[in-house]
């Protein structure tokens, strides 16, 4: 038997990639390692490329996922990874594998959930491929932006000093999946009894339909301001951090008392006995922007009332540290989602 990939882990297994796989094509800006490719286009201008996967089981759940809000999910994740890059979308190349027996209904729902995204980020849909599944729908999609060269943001670009920022508010994407599984649950054991989400539309929503970074992008470009680096929050935000800082050559701070909570978020998780903040750090699949910016950028942009700093960046032999609301400082471990764990 061979080494089982839990041993190595999907960071590694991308860090073995990029070793492998160097960009040395003169146009190619930027390969793996970022939350998209970069292909110069012209003197001034790239283009931006970025793919991503769903599959059902691991990354959805149709016992209570609509397949309405699935195909805009699909999109707006994707979308997403262009946004961490200061780009905005232009086109989507999406492939399809579902069983022979989906209904007409339901594919039709599915791609009218794509069509509101899409119509949403003023993207349009290119083309893509279908395909027939023995086990389950899988999602491809490839999304393409464009922006001037000098105005993306990479997640290696950080600066010791830098404020540490995070658009909306982190968590309740996975505080709403908690509620999601517990009714299911509630639900196999006793089928009389409906689901009761009163009290918990906001969270859920935010798993089942990501609201869209796009703003945050506009807001940069008015005040003239380029994030010094930046990565979207899927994984959660303790893994996040650690990629900024292991890719900028830093350490960090995260102050524990800032990041941004909703109050469903820490409802559900009073229900559940677990602190507010280990949703916010570790629960993943929020899709919200962290990224850095020097003091004085800060200041162009910190009037926005959905952009909250939640730390700094430090050098590199400081590590990337928690601080807690009494001072405390411990290691911030990159505890969020990693695909192939045993």
């Amino acid at each position: 038997m061979g080494t089982p990939l839990s041993a190595i882990g999907e960071f590694g297994l991308i860090a073995g990639l990029r070793a492998r796989f160097q960009a040395d094509a003169a146009e190619i800006v930027r390969g793996i390692g970022d939350d998209a490719a970069v292909v110069s286009i012209s003197d001034t201008d790239a283009l931006l490329i970025s793919s991503d996967m769903l599959m059902e089981g691991v990354h959805f759940d149709r016992s209570y996922g609509p397949i309405l809000h699935l195909g805009y999910k699909a999109c707006m994740v994707n979308f997403s990874d262009i946004h961490a890059m200061n780009a905005r979308p232009f086109g989507l190349v999406l492939n399809l594998a579902v069983g022979n027996r989906m209904s007409t209904q339901a594919w039709d729902a599915f791609y009218t959930g794509v069509e509101y995204a899409c119509r949403e980020a003023g993207v349009t849909l290119l083309g893509g491929d279908t395909t027939s599944t023995r086990s389950g729908i899988g999602i491809s999609v490839t999304v393409f932006g464009r922006q001037q060269r000098d105005k993306i943001s990479y997640r290696s670009g950080a600066q010791v000093h830098d404020v540490l920022c995070v658009t909306g508010d982190l968590g309740a994407a996975y505080a709403g999946l908690q509620i999601l599984e517990r009714e299911k649950q509630v639900h196999q054991q006793n089928p009389d009894l409906q689901p009761d989400l009163s009290g918990y539309s906001y969270i859920v929503e935010r798993q089942l339909r990501p609201s869209s970074t796009a703003k945050y992008i506009d807001w940069f470009a008015e005040r003239g301001v380029v994030p010094s680096s930046m990565i979207d929050v899927s994984d959660g935000l303790a893994s996040e951090v650690n990629h900024l800082a292991r890719e900028s050559g830093l350490g960090a701070r995260v102050l524990l008392s800032r990041l941004p909570i909703d109050y469903e978020t820490s409802k559900a998780a009073d229900e559940m006995q677990v602190a507010p903040g280990t949703f916010a750090l570790y629960g993943g699949e929020d899709y919200e922007l962290l990224f850095t910016v020097s003091p004085t950028d800060f200041d162009q942009i910190k009037d926005h009332p959905h952009i909250c700093p939640i730390g700094f960046m430090t050098t590199a032999e400081t590590g990337v540290m928690l601080v807690t609301d009494g001072g405390e400082a411990s290691e911030l471990k990159p505890l969020g989602y990693h695909h192939f764990q045993s």
